[in-house]
């Protein structure tokens, strides 16, 4: 389809929220937002750059320190979410995301699978209460969800030889599944919610280097070069999850990315699905065990 961000609805009025907003997509899509009128919190780790990232922005931009890697911050970031803004978001991005690395979270989850699922998924389920009538909540999944699957009896590699690459799949697979699985049991329970997810392709964004850093800082600037080389930039990468948030025609359970080579680059389109990721057994596995993990009850009613 031909679509970019001249497109996109006025937003006056509308409150977003955007995690790993201090760079890269999260930073793109608050910018664009933002532009277009709406009230957006950015979600960052580090105060420091969220804030500088926040002042970039301008106009309608605000900051929210949350740490995915730790329960603790998203319990106090999504009291806080609720408390500025009077329970009355129109739309979640669950855009932060980590790559390949070995670390753990502060609870002692792989990290992985830590920050890009659970702490996602509870951060949702935690703001349910504030998502309008009509909110939407986009997920960022990847192409990398097509990789080794998910299991969801090892998902921190208590068992298995750890994989950093195996795990940053099945992180990406978790986010689409969780997607899918929102949106089923919205309708299930008559909830006016629609989840969908959404996919960058092989975008230029600080993911890759910034892992790499936390292996060696010696390779990080190899890495980044390399990631430049075969990548589209951050504007055309953040097209599938800006349309997912504000196009009238998207509809819960869609998954959105680029229409290009393989959904590798270019406009939004609906992306493909894998068997794995329409899966709702798995879905169901996913969300209980998640829900045990991060120790919130969802109730998507």
């Amino acid at each position: 389809m031909s679509w970019s961000i001249d497109d996109i609805p006025d937003q006056t009025g509308r409150t977003v929220l955007v995690t790993g907003a201090n760079s890269g997509l999260g930073r793109h899509t608050a910018t664009v937002l933002a532009q277009r009128g709406a009230r957006v919190l950015m979600a960052c780790r580090d105060p420091e750059r969220g804030q500088a990232a926040a002042e970039q922005v301008g106009a309608g931009a605000e900051l929210i320190v949350l740490d995915l890697a730790d329960l603790g911050s998203v319990r106090k970031a999504a009291a806080r979410i609720r408390e500025h803004t009077g329970d009355a978001i129109d739309v979640l991005v669950n855009n932060a995301g980590v790559m390949a690395t070995k670390r753990r979270t502060a609870d002692g989850f792989e990290l992985q699978i830590g920050t890009n699922h659970l702490g996602h998924a509870a951060l949702t389920w935690l703001l349910g209460p504030a998502l309008r009538p009509g909110a939407r909540v986009v997920t960022l999944s990847s192409l990398a969800h097509r990789g080794d699957g998910l299991d969801i009896d090892d998902l921190h590699f208590e068992r298995r030889r750890y994989i950093p690459a195996t795990a940053y799949s099945a992180s990406k697979l978790a986010n689409l599944l969780f997607a899918l699985e929102l949106d089923r049991r919205a309708r299930a329970a008559g909830r006016d919610l629609v989840s969908v997810a959404a996919h960058p392709g092989l975008t230029a964004t600080e993911l890759a280097a910034n892992s790499a850093r936390m292996r060696s800082r010696l390779v990080a600037p190899v890495v980044a070069l390399g990631n430049k080389l075969i990548t589209q930039g951050v504007g055309p990468g953040t097209l599938p999850q800006l349309y997912a948030a504000t196009a009238p025609d998207v509809h819960g359970g869609e998954y959105f990315g680029p229409s290009g080579l393989g959904e590798t680059r270019g406009g939004p389109q609906r992306a493909a699905v894998t068997a794995a990721a329409r899966d709702p057994d798995t879905a169901r596995r996913l969300w209980e065990r998640t829900a045990d993990l991060v120790g919130v009850a969802p109730d998507p009613a």
